[in-house]
């Protein structure tokens, strides 16, 4: 099969499309003919191997994970002896965790990290909501218990995970503030913000206005600075700064480590994200998809040989919402 695959860490550059072996299904797997893989910021930080010490869990010296790609929707192909619930043919979407895979005419993985497709949307719109989604699902329902009435703000509401952020705070009933730059601004309105800050102009650490839940998307402010935006008993969720620029030893885990130790002493609560591929939280997004009330918003799209110039696009903080590749 082809695949994007890559040998060393480093650029773009290091990243080639070549023919190796399709996988074979484990007793618990599913082998997926994918059609549509997604981008996420997490591509390119573990294409760099970026931030260094991330590279302990990754590969020290090259990627454990030779294919890149996470997210996908495609058509199951065949099925290991042990799964029951998925058939050959069925239309499925998933994010296959830190095992990557997805850049590639099949991929291997668990029947229990596919969920069916949304029967309302494209292969490209599936394959761009399950990190994405999840992240965004776990970080306001799930760890920032959003509720009716609050205030909510998203830091990097033009993102992937924030475009899909601002749609889900406006199903859960809050009134969103979304942070983006200038030429983002209408994008997240007509995704239903109650309130935009470009942050070109202005800055919503400054504002008088306090919000119930900060969702730093962005890792680009200091603790104080994300404090000062909540309540005195606000909750402020720290993503792992996803988009932040890299090229550093430990990236975002500074804040993330300043807000663990904080934690404890405040009134305001700080929590870390951590997500991880499952089918419960595929299954809740695929209702809300299917219900019309989250729609993925896709910038643009590649074929599978263009991914190096894909990552480039995103990496260079171009790209609105999902960079989507077609297979």
């Amino acid at each position: 099969m082809k695949a994007i695959v890559q040998d060393r860490y480093g650029s773009p550059e290091t990243l080639t499309l070549a023919d190796v072996d399709p996988p074979v299904p484990a007793a618990d797997e599913v082998l997926v003919r994918v059609e549509a893989a997604a981008l996420n910021a997490y591509d390119w930080h573990a294409m760099r191997g970026d931030p260094r010490m991330a590279r302990l869990a990754m590969g020290r010296t090259r990627p454990r994970a030779r294919i890149r790609g996470r997210d996908f929707a495609g058509r199951v192909e065949a099925v290991g002896a042990d799964v029951h619930d998925v058939r050959p043919g069925d239309a499925v979407f998933g994010d296959l965790g830190d095992a990557n895979g997805a850049f590639a005419e099949y991929a291997c993985l668990p029947a229990a990290l596919v969920a069916p497709k949304p029967a309302n949307l494209t292969p490209q719109q599936a394959a761009a909501l399950p990190l994405a989604g999840i992240t965004a699902l776990m970080g306001l329902r799930d760890v920032g218990q959003v509720e009716p009435g609050q205030r909510v703000l998203i830091n990097g509401a033009s993102g992937g995970v924030g475009t899909l952020a601002v749609q889900l705070a406006k199903v859960f009933g809050a009134t969103v503030t979304a942070v983006c730059r200038t030429r983002n601004v209408d994008l997240v309105r007509s995704l239903g913000a109650d309130h935009v800050v470009d942050y070109t102009r202005d800055d919503f650490t400054r504002d008088a206005r306090r919000h119930d839940v900060v969702f730093d998307l962005v890792g680009n402010r200091s603790l104080t600075a994300l404090r000062r935006a909540l309540t005195p008993t606000g909750t402020l969720v720290l993503s792992g700064g996803g988009v932040y620029r890299g090229g550093s030893l430990i990236g975002p885990i500074g804040l993330i480590a300043r807000g663990r130790l904080l934690a404890p002493f405040t009134r305001q609560r700080i929590v870390i994200l951590t997500t991880a591929p499952s089918r419960q939280h595929l299954d809740a997004l695929r209702a809300h998809a299917e219900a019309g009330r989250l729609t993925p918003v896709i910038d643009r799209t590649y074929p599978l040989p263009e991914v190096p110039q894909a990552i480039r696009y995103l990496e260079g903080e171009h790209a609105r919402a999902k960079v989507v590749i077609t297979i």
